[in-house]
Parts: structure tokens; sequence; C-alpha cells
């Protein structure tokens, strides 16, 4: 749900994974069935915590620009709520996937997708996917390249990420990302959100927008996921995605007697 925004440059996914917390003043809290992993480096919680990223200006203006362009197609919050519009850098990310949730209220599936596509247009100069195609056909070296600029532009979106060699077509290539636990998928607990705001959408801006063909395999089981670049998407009626079943114990939009999430129907 997301085209790339530089985020600042961070310590990678591995070395988070490395280095452990130093004595900063920043104590790690204690974990008590689902509580916080509160880390200065980020490092992934496990399944059933949340972690705790320490957001930067910069991250939160990110956050800001895009929460703003989607607060035109999201549903308005009761006037008691309502709050003053706030500058780009004063949105945090549960702010930003509140807006993504209110997107999706009273919207079918394609409804839901198509308005992140406006939504990733809007935030594009006139021109810009033209540019793209002329710039990474998708050839090897395109697919390579992208996966490697996903990594630091998606930080702040999805959380720590790795490049991963991955098999397109017969042929080994370093054009897979691999997110350790997705930031959306964690914050939001909503498999709709998943696929209808970020799977789907991405895939069809770069695969029919940029032609640049991407797949995304989430996996709800540890909330990772898997991006391949050059690899086509099927279509959603024949992906594993279109069946997960909701989290009822983590979205407030669930229905736990339903074989698969109601909003992927």
């Amino acid at each position: 749900m997301e085209l790339c925004l530089a985020a600042r440059a961070g310590t990678t996914a591995a070395a988070c994974r490395r280095r452990a917390p130093t004595n900063t003043g920043v104590p790690k809290k204690k974990r008590h069935g689902g509580g916080t992993v509160r880390v200065r480096c980020v490092a992934t919680a496990p399944m059933g915590e949340k972690t705790e990223y320490r957001d930067g200006p910069l991250e939160r203006a990110f956050m800001g620009l895009f929460a703003r362009k989607m607060e035109k197609y999201a549903a308005k919050k009761p006037a008691a709520q309502a709050k003053e519009e706030r500058a780009v850098w004063e949105w945090d990310y549960e702010s930003f996937v509140d807006v993504s949730r209110r997107v999706m209220l009273g919207r079918t599936r394609a409804q839901q997708q198509q308005a992140v596509r406006e939504v990733l247009l809007s935030m594009l100069p006139p021109g810009a996917p033209a540019q793209f195609r002329r710039l990474f056909p998708p050839t090897r070296w395109a697919c390579e390249f992208n996966a490697a600029l996903t990594v630091p532009f998606f930080r702040w979106l999805v959380g720590p990420s790795e490049v991963v060699e991955v098999e397109v077509g017969g042929v080994r290539q370093r054009s897979g990302v691999r997110i350790e636990k997705c930031r959306y998928l964690e914050s939001s607990g909503c498999v709709g959100m998943c696929v209808n705001m970020c799977k789907v959408p991405t895939q069809d801006f770069f695969t029919n927008e940029f032609g640049l063909p991407l797949t995304m395999n989430p996996n709800f089981e540890d909330m990772s996921c898997e991006m391949i670049y050059g690899q086509v998407p099927p279509p959603l009626e024949e992906d594993p995605a279109s069946k997960q079943a909701c989290y009822p114990s983590l979205c407030s939009m669930s229905t736990p007697s339903a074989p698969a999430c109601p909003k992927l129907q």
C-alpha cells in the first residue's frame, strides 16, 4: 500500500538481530503475554507481541505525507473526535494505520484497491510511470536494483528487511526481499488491510503502472513477507492470501466464524 519514499539510513535487519541493546537508558520491557518489546535498535518482537519503533522526524513526515493523501478517501471521524489538520511531522504510525482502516469502511475490495492506486499516483509527478518504464525495463538488473532499494526505502513502512535470492523463470537472482515481520500487518492485525491496502495495490502498481512485475507473499503465521521482483502475481482468486481467515484476537473488525476474512470477499 505504498510507494517507496526514501527513509533515513538505518541499521540493517541483520545487524539488529546481531546487536544486543546497549545500556542507553532505554530498557527493554518485560514480556507478559501480548506485551511490547522496546529497544533502540528495531528488533522484531515474536508473534503475538508488538515491536516498538522509535521513529524520527523524517519517518513521521513520510507517514504524514502518505496519510494526508489517504485522508481524502477515508470515512470522516465523528465531530467529537475530529482534530484540526496536523503538520506532516505530527503524525505517528498508529494514526497512519487508522486512516487506512477508515479508507476500508463502506468500500468493496475493488474500491479499496482503487483508492490506494489513486493515492500512489497522486504522490508521483506527471509522467513518472512512463519514465520508470524507460529507466527500469523488466530485466534481471532492474529487478535486483529495485529489491536493493526496497530495503531502505520501505523500512519506515514495513520494518526491517533484507535482499534474498529467489528463482524467477528458472533463474536464480537476488531480486527477492524478505520482510522480517511486517509493521503494517503487525500494527493493524487485519488480514483484509494487508491484502487490499498493501499486497494487491502494490503488486498491481509495479506490474501494470511501472511495468516491473512484483509478487508479494505474506506469511500470516509469523507476519513475515516475501517480495519477488520479476515474478508476475497470480489472480487473487488463485492466491492463498484470498482464503486467509481473520486474526480474531488482533483485529477489531474480525469475524471469527468466517472461513476467510470478509474483507477479502
